[in-house]
């Protein structure tokens, strides 16, 4: 079963443009120099509309997680229960992206690992950006 397909509007669309290009992006205002996820039409620290769209490494840690038991997302009851972890960017503490750490399951990692983007195709040509625990394998299997 696919996985819900994202919508992008006005605000978001250049960050769904950029993940469809295997980039991982985020805000920047300009006005107070501070990174903003999820996108929104103003800044959400300084009111200003003067914002950007910058790359990201696409490195980060986990911030936070929990276990998924009972999704009422028809289309990812399938998957459940799955792993959703808060992902904080290597860039800026403002970054944090949802993921569900696909390959990972409870016991594998700990707040504050090391993670790195990949991008899933959920449909053709549309990505969505997951994270993996960064290393290779034999680095987690020690946890």
């Amino acid at each position: 079963m696919p996985k819900p397909v994202p919508l992008p509007d006005a605000v978001t669309k250049p960050f769904w443009d950029a993940a469809n290009e295997r980039r991982l992006v985020a805000q920047f205002c300009l006005g107070c120099n501070r990174y903003q996820h999820p996108p929104q039409e103003k800044c959400a620290k300084c009111d200003g509309g003067d914002l950007e769209f910058r790359q990201l490494s696409g490195r980060g840690t986990i911030y936070s997680w929990q276990i998924m038991h009972d999704t009422r997302v028809r289309l990812m009851q399938e998957y459940q229960p799955m792993v959703i972890a808060v992902v904080e960017s290597e860039e800026s503490p403002d970054v944090w992206l949802l993921t569900n750490l696909p390959g990972s399951e409870q016991g594998q990692f700990d707040i504050g690992d090391p993670v790195e983007v990949e991008f899933e195709e959920v449909a053709p040509g549309t990505f969505i950006p997951q994270f993996r625990l960064a290393g290779g394998p034999n680095d987690q299997e020690s946890k």
